[in-house]
């Protein structure tokens, strides 16, 4: 069947067999019908340059048109997850890709043009004869950045967004708890650097560029070991591991915070407790709800990664019933509540109000020797370590874009720059939702400090497992004193049997760049100097989100 869209052709029988084992291994509902596909169109952009998309047409009936934009290219994996799963559903799904990538004209310059390109993409849809007059937008990551570049200017014709593992504001995610996260975006700015490589030269490739990557986060000063790593490619790289400041013209066009003060459509958030944008995707829910506008928010037990491998099948069916309910208007209402959190440790779902729901605050006091106790009144005394950026505190599992997740996490517990808080053996099963927080009196020789913090759980055989992290970069003014920090949301059970783990370290090293104790910028210097740290611990806590929510 041809739509009359210029290259319009029906679907190779690949692509076909690719949308079975979708189907299959995602535990989708089956297919309603097939669809064509029209290469290539072209999408002018207001600066002259040609965007180029492709276009899902279903061969029967069309429930509404889905507009996805992406800088990663349509090849025939990611085409049929994001493409051919919803057109052989009844949607024309517009897979758009961004400026100077995989065809299209221009320089991609990453998150610098989306809102723009946003826009003349709207404005060449309603030029078509076949639009109808509405659509939604869904997609994750950079797919779901795109979505809030949107939403700047949010137009009458949207209807519906389903927005997965997507900042909104780009600057506060590089430097999320004021150090630059340095595996995460010089990791991605490497994979940027080489996607349109050829096939060959990628496959060669494989085996080595993780390493590499790694080789070059354990070198300084970090702007150089970029440049060679990345050898010409993700020129953007140096500008966000040199630009600290975040009120920094560069930024402007990646934080697209109005946004959120402007949507008015309803938008379904999709995230994972170990995903590196857990922290924005709470932040885009509580505002929206705030305002009143329909908002769901769905927390998985994933990665970044992990939420397509693992989480697919969620969140596609998810999806799905959203468009439904607001694009096709099936008059259906799927969800049992706004809120559907996994909690860890229980394995199970939960639908809930709204987020954070209400709790009890149950205390935990470390205690000198390695004790985490529930009696504020005992002597806890001092503990001290010190954090030496030549050797820096490693990187365990967490929310890292690669290699992250719930790990075994027992050897950081044996590091002499760690201390380590284990409590006694739970006689009953402990439930925590909403952001752990500690409270710490910490002093340090040197201003120039960072502290990470860990909760984990640990078995009777004595392995551990992360459950929440929380990382800050101390004001070198008030770096001594009392501090305050919020851990990581979770929503998480601690069998009986096992006990509670607090871990206290200088750093998370190649997650967060290092401190190098000398406050001089890691992007252009390697001078570093180590940093002792006493606690008083009787005038610390552990503050633990607590309450019965079976």
């Amino acid at each position: 069947m041809s739509t009359g869209l210029p290259r319009d052709k029906p679907r190779p029988w690949h692509w076909r067999v690719a949308d079975r084992l979708v189907t299959l291994l995602q535990r989708l509902p089956p297919a309603e019908c097939g669809y064509t596909i029209a290469r290539d169109l072209r999408i002018p952009s207001r600066d002259g340059f040609d965007l180029l998309a492709d276009i899902y047409t279903p061969a029967g009936a069309i429930k509404g048109t889905l507009l996805v934009r992406s800088p990663y290219g349509w090849r025939m994996l990611m085409a049929v997850l994001t493409g051919g799963v919803y057109a052989s559903r009844g949607y024309r799904v517009i897979l758009a890709r961004c400026r100077g990538t995989f065809g299209s004209g221009g320089v991609f310059k990453a998150m610098q043009h989306e809102v723009e390109d946003a826009a003349d993409t709207v404005a060449w849809m309603r030029e078509q004869p076949w639009f109808e007059g509405k659509f939604a937008t869904f997609g994750g990551s950079y797919l779901g950045f795109t979505q809030w570049a949107l939403l700047m200017d949010p137009p009458p014709e949207l209807r519906a967004a389903v927005i997965s593992i997507a900042p909104h504001d780009f600057q506060e995610s590089v430097y999320s708890g004021g150090a630059f996260n340095l595996a995460d975006f010089l990791g991605w700015s490497h994979q940027m650097a080489h996607q349109e490589d050829p096939l060959w030269r990628r496959m060669l490739s494989l085996f080595t560029a993780r390493r590499r990557a790694v080789a070059a986060m354990q070198e300084l000063p970090l702007a150089d070991a970029g440049d060679r790593l990345l050898a010409g490619g993700s020129t953007w790289y140096r500008d966000w591991v040199s630009r600290r400041a975040p009120d920094d013209p560069f930024w402007s066009a990646m934080k697209l915070g109005d946004a959120l003060e402007r949507t008015q459509v309803p938008v379904l958030l999709q995230v994972g407790w170990q995903d590196i944008f857990l922290e924005r995707t709470i932040e885009q829910y509580k505002r929206l709800n705030e305002r009143g506008i329909e908002v769901a928010l769905t927390i998985g037990p994933w990665t970044h990664v992990e939420l397509v491998t693992r989480g697919g099948s969620i969140m596609v069916g998810e999806t799905l019933d959203w468009l439904g309910e607001h694009l096709s208007d099936n008059g259906l209402h799927s969800r049992a509540a706004p809120v559907k959190i996994f909690v860890t440790g229980a394995g199970q779902w939960r639908d809930i109000p709204e987020w954070p729901p209400a709790t009890r605050e149950r205390y935990l006091y470390p205690v000198a020797g390695g004790g985490l106790s529930e009696n504020a009144d005992e002597d806890r005394g001092q503990a001290v370590f010190t954090y030496d950026p030549a050797d820096p505190t490693p990187t365990i599992g967490g929310r890292v874009l690669v290699g992250g997740g719930y790990t075994e996490d027992s050897a950081l517990a044996l590091r002499r720059d760690v201390l380590c808080f284990t409590g006694s053996v739970l006689r009953s099963p402990l439930e925590i939702i909403g952001c752990p927080v500690l409270e710490l009196a910490h002093l340090s020789d040197n201003p120039h400090a960072d502290l990470f913090a860990r909760i984990s759980e640990v078995s009777p055989d004595g392995r551990s497992r992360n459950v929440s992290d929380g990382f800050v970069r101390l004001d070198p003014s008030v770096s001594s004193g009392g501090l305050r920090l919020e851990l990581d949301a979770v929503a998480h059970r601690f069998k009986a049997g096992n006990r509670i783990r607090l871990l206290l370290a200088g750093g998370c090293h190649p997650r967060l760049e290092r401190n190098l104790g000398t406050g001089e910028d890691p992007a252009a210097s390697s001078a570093m100097a180590p940093s002792r740290r006493t606690i008083d611990l009787g005038a610390s806590r552990l503050v633990m989100p607590t309450g019965d929510f079976g």
